[in-house]
């Protein structure tokens, strides 16, 4: 087994409630999971993986008109509403040290993150190194503790999240980052001790707001796509 290759992880199940039938839907002409896949496939090294993890043989069929091959489903028991990102990388990197093949780390890339660029992902995978449990892309977060998000004490009355409140411009506060779900580099060594949400070696890829749209409602979808018509449909910049 070579242990040193990469596993380019595009979770997509069939079902989804905010916007039906999404990963199979045209964003801007071509097929939601097929944008993920292209950015995949632009990245990965000759002895990589490209792989779906799916529930849906019209996924499956989706994906494997991109050129990849999809050699098992997800079972139903990872592809409910509460089934995790976790338990969805595992289910995926045992099938495939049951078929011979091992990884040194998964890249997965969400398919409601139609905005992100090559480059983005090639910078976050640039980041990692084997020292650390995860590389995930990042963006401003919209509201900051040390600004203008607050708490309720116990009489109710509000004070600051962090620090003495007496920063009077959000660009003198300490920035404060959320994860935009677009890219995660993730160590398999890491995967294998803990959860994801254990790690404590993670580094952040910045990414612009406006590449950091994710897709959970048709608002979210129509917005994306004007983004997407103004300043991504655009063959040299994605390169």
């Amino acid at each position: 087994m070579n242990e040193t290759d990469t596993l380019w992880l595009i979770p997509a199940r069939g079902g989804s409630k905010g916007i039906p039938g999404k990963n199979i839907k045209p964003f801007c002409g071509r097929p939601l999971v097929c944008r993920a896949i292209d950015g995949a496939l632009a990245c990965a090294e000759d002895n990589d993986v490209v792989f779906v993890s799916t529930d849906s043989e019209e996924i499956r069929t989706a994906a494997e008109t991109c050129g990849i091959s999809i050699p098992f489903l997800r079972p139903p028991e990872f592809s409910t509403d509460s089934a995790s990102s976790y338990s969805v990388i595992m289910h995926a990197l045992e099938e495939f040290e049951k078929r011979g093949k091992s990884f040194s780390k998964v890249v997965l890339l969400q398919p409601t993150s139609p905005l992100r660029e090559i480059a983005d992902i090639k910078g976050a995978v640039n980041l990692w190194n084997p020292e650390i449990d995860m590389v995930t892309s990042v963006c401003e977060a919209r509201t900051n503790p040390y600004y203008n998000a607050f708490e309720t004490d116990a009489d109710g009355l509000l004070h600051i999240s962090k620090g003495d409140g007496k920063y009077t411009r959000r660009q003198d506060a300490p920035h404060v980052w959320e994860y935009n779900g677009a890219v995660y580099v993730i160590s398999v060594s890491s995967l294998k001790k803990c959860p994801m949400g254990a790690f404590t070696k993670i580094l952040p890829y910045p990414m612009p707001s406006d590449r950091s749209v994710d897709l959970d409602t048709p608002e979210d979808w129509l917005f994306a796509e004007m983004i997407f018509r103004r300043n991504y449909d655009n063959p040299e910049r994605n390169s």
